[in-house]
């Protein structure tokens, strides 16, 4: 199925909570997430939250890359967003997964802008059991 993008939502449990309230690990870790995807950089935005968290996204030619940490929770939310056909977000998915190093990942991929007959673009939703052999930890 031709689509125009995939989008990739990681709720990602059980991370390190030192590493999810370093702003500047955080960035290079998305940094590196961006590079292991094959996307083009184009602009890094991050910022530490007062008393605790990190919010930040990568802009990439192909679309974007961001994070939001909750590290009183080892918690952080990513969103993974690629179009075209030389990007491989999964590559992304696997980097930040072990650098976090999570307990527990869930995650939804959302296939978008697949055509339709009547110029309309649609999409699809995948959840975790069903996308590239991620099962959540228990």
């Amino acid at each position: 199925m031709k689509t125009l993008g995939v989008h990739i939502i990681m709720e990602l449990s059980g991370c390190q909570a030192d590493f999810l309230d370093n702003v500047e690990k955080i960035k290079e870790l998305m940094i590196k997430a961006a590079i292991a995807a094959n996307a083009h950089i184009k602009e890094a935005v991050f910022h530490k939250f007062n008393p605790i968290g990190v919010s930040g996204v990568v802009v990439i030619a192909e679309s974007h890359i961001s994070i939001h940490t909750w590290p009183e929770c080892g918690y952080a939310a990513v969103d993974i967003y690629t179009c075209g056909e030389n990007t491989d977000p999964w590559k992304a998915c696997d980097v930040i997964t072990e650098e976090l190093k999570a307990q527990s990942v869930f995650i939804t991929q959302i296939d978008r802008g697949i055509p339709t007959d009547n110029n309309r673009f649609v999409h699809t939703l995948h959840t975790t059991e069903e996308v590239r052999g991620y099962v959540e930890s228990s």
